[in-house]
Parts: C-alpha cells; structure tokens; sequence
C-alpha cells in the first residue's frame, strides 16, 4: 500500500508540473506575438532547435522529467525586450503621451497663448527702445552712403564716421543758433507785452457789448481768483511743470541715444551685414546678399534725397519770406525743413503754415506766398525731385500713398518717413524674386 500511495503522488507531480510547463509555454508563444505585432517587423530566424520546440510542445499526456525540461534563455529574453523597446534595466516603459487627448490639447494650447500674451506684452513695454533702435538704423543707412564716399577716397571707415559725425554736429549747432535765439527773443517779446494785449482785447468795442449785457468781466476775474486760490490749480500747474521738465529730459536723453546707437550701426555696419549673409545658407548667399546691398543702397540714397529736397525749400521759403518781409523767417524756414522730411503732405504743412502766419501780418502777402508755394511744388515735382531720387527705385503713386498712409498710422512721422524705402524694398524683391519664380513654374 504504501509503494502504491507514493507512486500515485509521484504521478500527480508530474502532471502538475506537466501543466505548469504547458502554461508557461503558451504566454511565451503569446508573447512573441505581441512584440511581433508591435514593432511591425518579423521575428528573428529561429534555429532548428527552437523550431522543434516551438513546432512540438509536450504532450499532455507525456510525462516529462523535471529535470529534462528546456530552460528559459536569459539572453534571448533581453534581446526580445530590447527589439521591443519595452523592457530596460529599470522595468517596461509606459505608453507615451496621447496627442488628441482634448486635455494635452487644451494644455499646449494654453501654453501657446500664454508665450504670445507674455511676448506682445514685453514688445508693448519696449516700444520707446524699439523706436529708438528703428530710428537709429535709419539714420545710419542714411549717412552710409557719405561714409562710403570718403572710404573710396581712402579715408579709413572710423575717420569716415567721425566727419560725417563732426559735419552732423556742425549742422545742428548752426540750426539750434538760428533758431534758439528768435524763439528766446520773441516769447520775451510775448510775455512782455502780454499785459497789454489783455488791455487791447478788453477795451474793444465787441468786449464791451459782452460785458454790458452778460458782466463778462467780473466773471472772469472771480473764476480767475478762484483757479488762483485752488489748490488743485497749484497742484496741476506744479505737475505740468514736472512733467514739461521730465519730457525735456527724456527727449535730451532719447536724442543722445539715438545718435550713440547710429555711430555704434554706421562704424560696424560692415560686420554686421556679413555676420547677417553668414546665416543664409551658401548656395543662396551670393543673391541674398546682392539684394540686400541693393535695398540698403536705394534706402540710403532715399533719405539723403529727401533731405536734400527739403533742405532745397527751406532755404527758398527763407529767401522768399525775407524778401516778402513776413516775420520769423528762420524760424518758419526750418520748420518748413523738418516737414518737408514727411512724404507727401510735408511740404504742403510747412506751406500752409507760412502762409496762415502772413495771412496775419497781411492778408496781401498771404496771396503773394501762396502762389509761390504753387509754382515751387510743380518746380520741386517735376524738376528738383526726379534729378535728386533718380538713383532711388521709383515706387508708383498709389504704393506710395498706401505706404506712407499704413505707416503713420502704424508708428506716426517715424512710420511714414521709413514707409517708402520699405516699400521700395519689398517691390525690388517682388521684380527680382517673386515675378521669375513664378515664370519658371
């Protein structure tokens, strides 16, 4: 009996082991299948030896001896895990990010907008560096070509920059003498006689009637007495002062600025052009380069010829306001000179200005400068502008009005002054990029 029991418990062993075997066996089958189908690639060739134990499981009903069973291969299981890209040292990977979840979405998208928030906020809180740099830019591609001038003529480039910048500096200490003291004597002149321009208006006789019927004068003084003993008069005439002396301050500041970044841009503009053609790639560096020497040449000519055009009718509006007699005339010549920097509209201020201050002296000479300013415009159009611009790229009529009219409303006087040489520079890439790529099509 006893042989008996533990023969039967040897047998049930076996079985039991039998079937742990087969179990194992099936997961590992199930498991190939998996990794085959996840890397979309065909297993390795197996060799002959794992084909006949792949293709012959053990029969359920054979016994096998422990001992005779195949041991699992530690080697082909890591080098199933890393065909995989499942397994490594530290464990299996988990399954990567879904893209379409609405909540990744949501989030990146978020992200997005809170990366643009934040860079339109820090452009608006540089717009005053921005200008500056803007102008600064100009400014050097304006007196570049001067620089270039004195260079062919063997000048070295810093002793180039250092005239051009003694010449600027000649020119506007001889405006500031021409116009500081006029403007010094005359609002002397004005306050002195203040008092008696007050006097002048209250006795006219249109005053008077105002006065009788409404006692106008004692109104005026009590408002007045009363603005003199608020303190929130004293207040705001305190913090217009503060703030007229803070906008000179930081107007000088700007202007110093200004001229500190142009010499820094004109005395390196060579190495920055090149460090700018090294970022193209070399195939194209040559055209890049080619096209950016031409727009920087037509912008530069641009502005040195409408200074040039406006510095032609401020000293023919001097002459003529001498010879007219119509006072302030160099005050009005160089405002003249400044407004006709503007495109388009420029000229036709400064002479609407001239004639509104002749007007007041005399009606006569209102006329007279009137139609001199109607000749001259035809005479500057078409005789004085087309010889000054003619290297310049000619921009037709309605891209010029739609340039100058989108930059001043983008960036003011700045923006309709630099609208037309950009726009010339986007119509040169139009002629030489856009129109023989899209005829090669």
């Amino acid at each position: 009996m006893t042989k008996r029991r533990s023969t039967g418990r040897t047998v049930s062993g076996a079985r039991g082991d039998l079937v742990r075997r087969w179990r194992a066996w099936r997961h590992e089958q199930r498991d190939r299948w998996q990794a085959s189908n996840r890397i979309q690639r065909p297993e390795p060739t197996a060799t002959a030896g794992e084909v006949g134990a792949s293709a012959a499981p053990p029969a359920p009903h054979a016994p096998v001896h422990p001992a005779a069973a195949p041991a699992p291969q530690a080697g082909a299981a890591a080098g199933r895990g890393q065909a995989s890209g499942d397994d490594s040292d530290f464990g299996r990977a988990g399954r990567p990010l879904n893209r379409q979840s609405p909540f990744y979405m949501g989030f990146v998208g978020a992200i997005g907008v809170l990366v643009a928030y934040g860079l339109v906020h820090a452009v608006t809180m540089l717009t005053t560096t921005l200008t500056l740099l803007v102008v600064a830019i100009f400014l050097a591609l304006a007196l570049n070509p001067i620089v270039e001038w004195l260079t062919r003529r063997g000048v070295r480039r810093w002793g180039s920059v250092g005239l051009v910048f003694l010449g600027l500096l000649v020119v506007f200490a001889a405006i500031g003498m021409l116009v500081v003291p006029p403007v010094v004597q005359q609002g002397t002149e004005l306050a002195t006689n203040a008092p008696d321009y007050v006097e002048h208006v209250l006795q006219s006789h249109w005053v008077q009637e105002l006065d009788r019927d409404y006692n106008l004068t004692d109104k005026i003084q009590a408002e007045f007495q009363k603005r003199i003993t608020s303190g929130d008069t004293v207040g705001q005439v305190f913090g217009g002062v503060l703030g007229a002396g803070k906008a000179v301050v930081s107007g000088v500041f700007q202007t110093l600025t200004v001229f500190v970044l142009t010499l820094y841009f004109l005395a390196s503009l060579p190495r920055v052009k090149q460090a700018a053609y090294q970022m193209v790639p070399s195939s194209r560096r040559e055209r890049v380069s080619s096209l950016s020497e031409e727009i920087l040449r037509r912008v530069g000519s641009y502005a040195i010829g409408q200074v040039a055009v406006a510095s032609i009718n401020a000293v023919c509006s001097w002459i003529m306001m001498t010879i007219l007699g119509i006072p302030y005339a160099a005050v009005l010549a160089v405002v003249v000179g400044f407004l006709g920097i503007i495109p388009m509209v420029g000229a036709t201020l400064g002479a609407v200005l001239v004639v509104i201050v002749a007007f007041f002296t005399e009606p006569r000479l209102a006329i007279i400068a009137g139609v001199y300013y109607v000749v001259y415009q035809q005479l500057e159009n078409y005789v004085i502008a087309p010889r000054v611009m003619q290297r310049t790229v000619s921009v037709p009529g309605a891209v010029t009005v739609v340039a100058a009219l989108a930059g001043g409303t983008l960036l003011g006087v700045l923006g309709a002054l630099i609208a037309i040489p950009i726009a010339a520079g986007l119509l040169l890439l139009y002629e030489e990029v856009l129109v023989p790529r899209q005829s090669h099509v």
